[in-house]
């Protein structure tokens, strides 16, 4: 399986700096918390991306190194590798349901001239777990979170990207890809 793990923190300064965190040969959720924090031990906030096979994403959140909070974009990778296992496998709630974050294309926002079947706004299979409100004062409220993870065809690369848009950390973010 191939992981990118990304970590965006703030600290007073109000500005987002970035840096990859290897995950190898963590042991559990608690040791992947360690690393996050020790990206900066004096951050405000700590967001840690982790995107695996083009398939899956988890979120995970800390607050003054406190309090870590997560969300995956699907709970199928809990059962799918080691991993996920860890990230994943505490996790007894469900986020809140697709359905109730699916976007309707209202009549006037439709083209006129287009005849072609709309396409579905959720991905069939996709089962979002956590706290999909862990980014909401950092600008992307749950429900938005949601429809990333629920838009068919959307990689968790592309997710991270529009989640570290809206936080204010995405040149961050890009640039540790473009490595």
């Amino acid at each position: 399986m191939s992981n990118f793990a990304a970590a965006a923190v703030r600290g007073s300064s109000k500005k987002w700096s970035s840096s990859e965190v290897d995950l190898s040969g963590a042991a559990d959720l608690d040791e992947i918390a360690d690393r996050l924090r020790d990206v900066d031990v004096d951050a405000e906030v700590s967001v840690l991306f982790v995107e695996s096979d083009d398939t899956y994403l988890v979120i995970l959140r800390l607050d003054d190194g406190e309090d870590l909070r997560v969300f995956g974009s699907d709970s199928g990778f809990a059962a799918e590798s080691r991993l996920g296992a860890m990230l994943l496998g505490e996790i007894e709630e469900p986020a809140l349901e697709i359905d109730d974050v699916a976007v309707e294309v209202e009549p006037d926002e439709a083209d006129e001239d287009d005849d072609e079947e709309p396409l579905p706004v959720a991905a069939p299979d996709a089962d979002p777990v956590g706290d999909a409100d862990l980014l909401s004062d950092l600008g992307v409220p749950a429900h938005r979170l949601l429809e990333f993870c629920s838009h068919e065809g959307m990689m968790p690369a592309d997710i991270t990207a529009e989640v570290a848009q809206l936080m204010g950390c995405a040149d961050e973010i890009e640039e540790l890809r473009e490595v």
